[in-house]
């Protein structure tokens, strides 16, 4: 339930309350299921397309391995590069998700039970550290696959988009100036970004 974020939210910023009055109650939820590797690979497979372009992709890739539900780092080791780009993966997501399988592999991408433990600031730290992994994607498996209520991604361009159609503003605001502006929204940025893009949806 977001209500006491919602609550909140409606009394520290007059806008976002008439937007909420209008969208109704938050439907975001966690991914509970979803291992981190998982999230991350989806994550990367998504990156500069549409939803359904990316979905259409994720299917061939996961079709490649009939034998898991969803391939495991060890099936992604031993394929091909080929056999990846033949799923409709481009040279940079390949290499990108065989960083992802490698680095979940040592260690070094945290099992969810790890990641529950790390603040924000270490996830973004640790998890950008693999190759075609920006902090866009971990704010994204920050909100979407961990739950964590009080992250601001401040380069999504939806996010933007719909904080300056919502305030009226004349211009697309830059990060540090959608920092500044939601810091009236702690500690429910999540929450308040998620409105944004319903703000964008209206459009």
């Amino acid at each position: 339930m977001h209500s006491a974020a919602e609550l909140h939210l409606s009394k520290a910023d007059r806008v976002l309350a008439r937007i909420i009055r209008d969208v109704g109650p938050c439907t975001m939820r966690p991914r509970r299921n979803c291992p981190p590797f998982q999230s991350l690979v989806q994550a990367v497979a998504h990156q500069q397309l549409n939803g359904t372009a990316a979905k259409t992709i994720l299917k061939r890739f996961v079709a490649l391995f009939p034998d898991a539900k969803f391939p495991q780092p060890e099936h992604i080791l031993s394929a091909s590069d080929e056999q990846l780009r033949g799923a409709g993966l481009s040279r940079a997501k390949t290499a990108a998700i065989k960083d992802i399988a490698h680095k979940t592999a040592t260690g070094h991408v945290p099992t969810r039970r790890e990641a529950a433990r790390l603040s924000d600031e270490e996830l973004v730290a640790r998890l950008t550290e693999i190759r075609g992994v920006g902090p866009w994607t971990v704010e994204m498996f920050l909100m979407f696959t961990l739950g964590r209520r009080d992250v601001l991604p401040v380069g999504d361009y939806g996010v933007r988009c719909g904080f300056a159609k919502a305030y009226g503003w004349k211009h697309l605001p830059t990060p540090k100036e959608l920092l500044a502006e939601g810091e009236r929204w702690r500690p429910y940025r999540s929450i308040a970004s998620w409105y944004m893009w319903r703000v964008l949806d209206a459009t």
